[in-house]
This record gives C-alpha cells, sequence and structure tokens, in this order.
C-alpha cells in the first residue's frame, strides 16, 4: 500500500504576528486614539509594531479615508508577502517611483488585488468597504464560502455583487458589521481607524484549515472533489481566481476524527480533455491539539468495504445471509447485514470479485443474488458494484412503478390505456404478457436486452419536493439482465421532462 504523508496545518504563518503585550491597549500613542476608541488598541499594536504610523504632530487621523496604495502597504507588511522581483502591473497609474509600487505589484501578483477596467489602480483612491472585504478575504485565504450558503443580514448586499461573498465571510467570522444593523454601507469609504480593526481582527482569526494549490496535489489545475455526504469532519472548497482559473482547495477541520476525500484534477491546459484527466485520494486527518484542531491530508491507494444494496420487496424481510464464490465455495454463513441509504437493506463486500449471495427470509423462501465488485475506473475509495436479484420471471402492476414519485396522477395512473411494445424483435428478450381489464404484466426473460413499452395515456408526475422536475410518465422500460450467470427482470419508468 502507497501512502504519502502531507502534513499542513491550519495557523496561517505570517511574518510580523509577533505576540503583543497588553500594555498595548492601555498605552495613548496618538493624541486622537484615547483608549476608549473601539479600534484603539488595533491602532496601537499595529503601531508598535510599525506597521502602521501617524502624522508628524502626534496624530493618526483615524477619520480619515484609508486609500488603496496604503491598504495595499500595510496587508503586504501584515502578510508577509514577498515584494522582491515583483512583475509589473502595468497599472496606468502606478510607476515604478510610487511609494506603494511594489506592494501592489507583489499583490496583484498574487491575485489579492486588481485594478479598474480603465487600466489605473487608483492608488490614492479611497478604499471601499467592499473592497478592503475582498483584499483581505483573499490575502489572509479565509475559507471561500458561497454567498449563498451564508446568512446575510444586510438589505444592500446582493449575490450579483461582486464583493458580495466575501463581505459575508468577514462578518461570518466576527471581523465585520455593517455600518447600520441591516446595512453594510458597501461604497462607502473606510477610515483609518476602522481598517486597522478589520486588518487585525483577520490576522487573529485562527480557521483550522489547510489550503493547496494544484501543484502541490500533483496536477496542474483543479476540477472537483467528492467527500462521502455523512461526514462531519471537515469542509471542502474549490476556490477559484478566475471561473476557469486552476483552483485552489480548501478543507476546513470541522471535529477531531479521519474522513476520505477523492480529487480530480488535470494536467495541461484542458480541463475538458480526460485524457489529461488526474484522480487522487486522500484520507483527511483532524486531531485535537492544545493550539486547537490541526489537519493533514495523506495520500493512499487504499479501498473501502462497499455496500451491496440487496433488493426486497416492501413485505421482505431477511433473516440471514450466505455468501458464497461463484464456484460454490461458502464464505461467510452468517454475513453482516445492515441498513443503509434509502432504507435499504445491505450486505458489505471488502474485496473485488464474484460472489453469490443467498439471503433467507423470515418466511422462510430463499432468494439469490449476484454480486460484482471491481475496482472503479478513477480513484475512488469504493468498489464499483453490479448487484443482481435473480428473477427470470416477473408479474408486477404497473401502478407500483409510480410510487416513488413525489407526486404523480393517481387517477391516470389506473388509466394507462393500451400498451404497445415499440421494440423491434423484442419477443426474442422476453415474452410480455397483460391481465385482461388490468394493469397487471407477466415478463419472462429469454436473452439479455431492454424492451420498450409505450402507454396509450401519459401520466403527469413531479419529482421530489423542491427539485424542480416534473413532466409526463409515457410508458415503461422492461430490461433483462445476466451477472454471474443469474437472470433478472425489471421495469422501469420512461419520462418526457418539462423543461
Amino acid at each position: 500500500m502507497k501512502k504519502k504523508l502531507v502534513l499542513l496545518f491550519g495557523a496561517l504563518l505570517l511574518a510580523c504576528s509577533f505576540p503583543i503585550t497588553n500594555s498595548a491597549a492601555g498605552k495613548q500613542l496618538f493624541s486622537d486614539v484615547p483608549p476608549s476608541k473601539h479600534f484603539a488598541q488595533a491602532v496601537n499594536e499595529l503601531a508598535e509594531r510599525h506597521v502602521i504610523g501617524g502624522y508628524p504632530d502626534g496624530s493618526f487621523k483615524p477619520g480619515n479615508p484609508l486609500t488603496r496604495g496604503q491598504a495595499a502597504a500595510i496587508i503586504v507588511k501584515l502578510t508577509g508577502i514577498d515584494t522582491t522581483n515583483v512583475k509589473d502591473p502595468q497599472f496606468k497609474d502606478v510607476t515604478k517611483t510610487n511609494g506603494s509600487y511594489e506592494a501592489i505589484a507583489a499583490l496583484a501578483q498574487a491575485k489579492v488585488i486588481g485594478g479598474y477596467e480603465d487600466g489605473r489602480f487608483g492608488p490614492n483612491d479611497p478604499v471601499k468597504r467592499g473592497q478592503l472585504a475582498s483584499i483581505l478575504v483573499k490575502a489572509f485565504d479565509l475559507p471561500r464560502y458561497d454567498f449563498y450558503g451564508m446568512k446575510n443580514p444586510f438589505q444592500d448586499i446582493a449575490g450579483n455583487q461582486s464583493h458580495s461573498a466575501n463581505i459575508l465571510i468577514l462578518h461570518k467570522y466576527g471581523i465585520v458589521n455593517g455600518v447600520a444593523p441591516n446595512r453594510f454601507g458597501l461604497n462607502e469609504p473606510v477610515t483609518r481607524g476602522q481598517a486597522a480593526k478589520m486588518m487585525r481582527a483577520t490576522e487573529q482569526e485562527n480557521i483550522p484549515m489547510i489550503s493547496l494549490t494544484p501543484k502541490e496535489l500533483g496536477m496542474d489545475g483543479l476540477y472537483s472533489v467528492i467527500w462521502e455526504q455523512d461526514q462531519n469532519v471537515y469542509e471542502s472548497i474549490v476556490t477559484r481566481d478566475t471561473p476557469y482559473g486552476p483552483g485552489r482547495l480548501q478543507l476546513i477541520a470541522l471535529k477531531e476524527g479521519k474522513a476520505t476525500l477523492n480529487i480530480s484534477g488535470y494536467n495541461g491546459d484542458s480541463p475538458i480533455d480526460e485524457e489529461e484527466r488526474v484522480y487522487r485520494k486522500y484520507y483527511v486527518h483532524v486531531k485535537k491539539t492544545t493550539d486547537g484542531l490541526k489537519l493533514s491530508i495523506e495520500e493512499t491507494d487504499d479501498y473501502l468495504p462497499t455496500e451491496a444494496p440487496l433488493e426486497l420487496s416492501k413485505k421482505e424481510k431477511i433473516k440471514k445471509v450466505q455468501l458464497y464464490s461463484t464456484t460454490g465455495k461458502l464464505l461467510d454463513s452468517d454475513a453482516a447485514i445492515h441498513t443503509c441509504k434509502d432504507q435499504q437493506t445491505c450486505l458489505t463486500i471488502d474485496k473485488t470479485g464474484n460472489y453469490h449471495a443467498v439471503a433467507e427470509l423470515t418466511n422462510g423462501k430463499k432468494i439469490r443474488y449476484a454480486i460484482h465488485a471491481k475496482e472503479p475506473e478513477h480513484a475512488y475509495f469504493h468498489y464499483d458494484m453490479d448487484v443482481l436479484r435473480e428473477r427470470p420471471s416477473y408479474t408486477f402492476n404497473v401502478e407500483e412503478l409510480f410510487e416513488k414519485n413525489g407526486y404523480y396522477d393517481q387517477t391516470m395512473a389506473r388509466k394507462i390505456g393500451k400498451h404497445t411494445i415499440v421494440t423491434k424483435h423484442a419477443e426474442q428478450i422476453a415474452t410480455i404478457t397483460r391481465d385482461s381489464g388490468t394493469n397487471v404484466f407477466h415478463v419472462t426473460a429469454k436473452k439479455v436486452g431492454t424492451v420498450e413499452v409505450t402507454f396509450e395515456n401519459p401520466v403527469y408526475f413531479t419529482g421530489e419536493v423542491g427539485d424542480g422536475v416534473s413532466g409526463m410518465i409515457t410508458g415503461m422500460e422492461v430490461k433483462v439482465r445476466e451477472v454471474n450467470g443469474l437472470v433478472n427482470v425489471s421495469a422501469s419508468q420512461v419520462y418526457e421532462f418539462n423543461y
């Protein structure tokens, strides 16, 4: 088993972020920043670290607007972003003689800041509250939660605004509030006092997470991530600087434990080309330490035991299951079963191969199942499972097929009218008969294949509540399948969706 440990801790390492003594809050370093001001502690702490400064007259002027150039210079000092050998961002109004040139260029190169559509940066323009929110989220690499997944108390913030998600991220972590309980003030300038408080609060936010670039995952770009839906150990976010950018993976620790993670990406320039796809799988470990939760990932080629759902009718209940190889060798005389997804009864398979399972029901009846477990095509943790109940002949009422729909016209379901077999040479696949005056069909398999049957009267349906799916059920498919020598007949609906 190949395992590679990638240990990355959630604490953001900041070059200038050393401990501050409690005396910073009590001192009055500037004549116009008394200790009673809500931003006094942040101003004093940043000033003691020489991150920000005041004016020659001993004042700080906390009510003055902070400029975009000043904001860039402060952020660079706080985060320690390298300003050497930076690329010229080509802003029309930022020359190399500008005092904030290196800071602006470094942040532009890191895609933390951008300019205006006309090619200017506006270094002397006041930085607006929405702009600063985006700068802080990107500079300190906060979790990029989706706008619609966060609580929004602000009436002046909507999902189609450029800084809206970043504003709610800062609000989620208690870093910033609005100018009023229901208004953020998106385009209002940020004062020097407000900026100091927001920057210091962001710097102090110790989120237990790691952030990984595609290169660190052995690929050129990220495509998607998959994790177990019921796990609550961590959450995953793929964030991109541009809609089609290579992306970055953020993993946020939620509680101590172990879970799985599948990542798909690509090498080369095209995320669409299947030949360029790359797949990786990892264990995610979250441990509780004296400094809080710490998250790490461990690449693996493990496969995990996989559930094989055993098809049963509503009235059927399993008493005991025996598992055999296809050669008839008894592998487990009393295989463990459990209730799995959608209240199905499942048997767990921990090795690839072909199996037969014999289920003894509580009424004494025995049912045989064929199970084929194979390694997945891509780097997933669970096997691809093909499970088939032996049923070479099948009698069913068409009305039973409608029960999985959220809503359907029950009256019309009883009045489907005449049925027409539209598949050519269907008699070679199965014999299909219908009891006169009923919706009861009898099917006997002949060979593997699918037979399509249309109804004279389509039936209106909708899906589960909230999924927005609706349309007409126009008929059914009768399918004959074979796995490991066992044959199964099944029936399912044929839909025409409304768009």
